[in-house]
């Protein structure tokens, strides 16, 4: 029979073989509120949508929530999985998830993310709307995706009569997973079905195709259904209540609207073959989908769905621009609690002085992705009532949305490196946001696309040139460095309209500029004199690295850069 070890001997050993104290590790970034603790935020709602301030607030708070988070890393540690069939072998194609995943869309929906710019009434709707993208960007991403699509769809459903009902439901601020048809529901989860393998960005290519299949009432509305055959290469949310698509009609390409759910309650032949293994963006549900003899609803006329699908274009790459930049903000929020509250050789690591030039570096380069970003917002806000502001956001919105996505992986790698090893852990949630940070980029048009929009938008009206250049022109005299930016901008904008080859380097230039306004106007003199001393061209001796701003910058004007972006009490 064996005896029990005594206490004292237990205890001893314990003592023996304790191997160290957890000492020196850093706090997480949680218990704080990303809207009342961001300058930059709290100034902007101020200025253009100050109504908006609570709401703001609120969701600031689910962003720095401790348990909000844990849904976040759970809503990426359990992935969605795809069902095809149920139990009996009837087809179901549906998608599962973790209970994390939905806990995270009930939250969008309460704080009005997806919809708040189509619910008020108020001036600055889409800019107010523009920061809750930004603040949702900083809670889970995957999550951002429908958000994001459902704030453009609402253009689509106002526009088209067939779709009042959509419109209406896509107001709602409750989330409900389920395949109720639309009328029965509080709100709807929309999503968008366009890419084909052989085309991917050239919708021209589009080879599905669609019949006129009966003319009749929907929901009080006359609606004429079609009839689509064809495959889908990327269909993101396929357990979305509907889905904007193309198919073409006696060689015209069309836009549709496919309900999940038909009238009389049965389920739309909507195949979903697979769900895409992705990189990053775990916790969403991307998949290759099948039409066959699949009901749509036409949205507007036949052979006009690129034009149609262009028009919420605008909506979803200035949802992508404000999506990376909050994406940055997280970044460098979990930089910066990481570096001040870990010690290294003697102090705080954000107080050595090289970490804090990479501070102030990664504080700069967010600021003014998200002033740009703001700034398309508010000219979306006016662009129906005014022309300038229409104008400029031809230019700026694919211009914000091409640099602030393809800045994001760079933002998102030296905020790892600033955790060092610590920092490419899964239980870390910057290991998280750096899978994330490329695939802004590549969504809604990869940033050739982009560049080509941007010169495309100038060669077919000049007035977008003259707009571009009349938001900054109010600025020049202030400083010469900005001026030679202006100067450097214009003739590069000349240059590519007589050389695609160009349309990059003229697009960053372009992204920079109104950058630099949009500081001079609303940032610090540190800020300003950092970014206009490196990143214009001759400026200064800024390297191709964060941490490189030269000796223009010195310790105490990098702290107060770096105190400026700190969200954390």
């Amino acid at each position: 029979m064996n005896k029990p070890v005594p206490a004292a001997l237990m205890d001893a050993a314990v003592d023996r073989y304790h191997t160290h104290p957890v000492l020196n590790q850093a706090q997480p970034a949680s218990a704080f509120n990303a809207f009342t603790g961001d300058a930059v935020l709290q100034a902007g709602v101020a200025r253009e949508a100050p109504w908006a301030a609570g709401r703001c607030a609120a969701l600031g708070a689910v962003a720095g929530d401790e348990q909000v988070q844990e849904l976040a890393r759970l809503a990426n540690r359990f992935t969605p999985e795809l069902k095809t069939h149920d139990r009996f072998g009837n087809r179901i194609d549906w998608v599962e998830f973790h209970p994390s995943w939905h806990a995270l869309m009930t939250l969008a929906w309460q704080h009005e993310v997806p919809n708040l710019a189509w619910r008020t009434g108020e001036a600055g709707g889409h800019y107010a709307r523009a920061v809750l993208s930004y603040l949702w960007n900083q809670v889970e991403h995957g999550t951002a995706c429908p958000t994001g699509m459902a704030y453009a769809a609402y253009a689509g459903f106002e526009a088209e009569p067939a779709l009042a009902i959509w419109a209406q439901k896509s107001k709602g601020t409750a989330y409900e997973f389920s395949r109720r048809e639309v009328a029965d529901k509080p709100g709807v989860v929309v999503g968008y079905a366009m890419t084909e393998k052989q085309g991917g960005s050239d919708l021209r290519e589009t080879l599905t195709t669609a019949r006129h299949a009966f003319t009749g009432d929907y929901h009080g509305a006359t609606a004429h259904w079609y009839e689509l055959t064809g495959h889908k290469w990327f269909c993101s949310v396929p357990q979305s209540d509907g889905f904007y698509t193309l198919a073409k009609v006696d060689g015209g390409i069309t836009c549709f609207f496919l309900p999940r759910t038909l009238p009389d309650g049965s389920f739309n032949r909507f195949f979903v073959q697979r769900l895409k293994d992705k990189a990053g963006n775990k916790s969403n549900a991307s998949s290759e989908i099948e039409f066959a003899g699949t009901l749509a609803i036409r949205v507007g006329e036949e052979g006009r769905g690129i034009r149609e699908i262009l028009s919420h274009a605008h909506l979803t790459r200035l949802d992508f621009a404000v999506g990376s930049a909050g994406l940055m903000r997280q970044a460098l929020t979990l930089a910066l609690r990481h570096t001040t509250t870990r010690q290294a050789f003697g102090s705080p690591i954000a107080r050595r002085p090289m970490m804090a030039h990479v501070l102030a570096d990664m504080a700069v380069e967010v600021e003014a992705a998200t002033l740009m970003a703001l700034r398309v917002a508010k000219a979306t806000d006016r662009m129906k009532a005014d022309e300038h502001e229409r104008l400029l956001a031809r230019v700026a919105t694919p211009a914000a949305k091409y640099f602030n996505c393809s800045r994001a992986p760079a933002v998102a790698n030296e905020a790892l490196q600033c955790h060092g090893g610590n920092g490419f852990i899964e239980e870390n949630p910057m290991a998280r946001v750096y899978r994330e940070a490329p695939l802004n980029s590549v969504w809604e048009g990869t940033a050739n696309m982009m560049c080509m929009d941007v010169r495309r938008a100038m060669s077919k009206d000049a007035r977008t040139i003259d707009a571009l250049f009349d938001e900054l022109r109010p600025l020049k005299g202030q400083d010469a460095r900005f001026d030679a930016l202006v100067a450097g901008t214009e003739r590069l904008v000349h240059q590519a309209l007589d050389e695609e080859f160009l349309a990059r380097p003229m697009t960053e230039t372009v992204a920079r500029a109104l950058q630099a306004a949009e500081l001079m106007r609303h940032s610090t003199p540190e800020v300003v004199d950092a970014f206009l001393g490196t990143r214009v061209a001759g400026g200064g001796a800024w390297g191709t690295m964060f941490g490189a701003l030269g000796q223009g910058l010195d310790q105490t004007a990098a702290d107060r850069i770096v105190e400026r972006a700190n969200v954390m009490p």
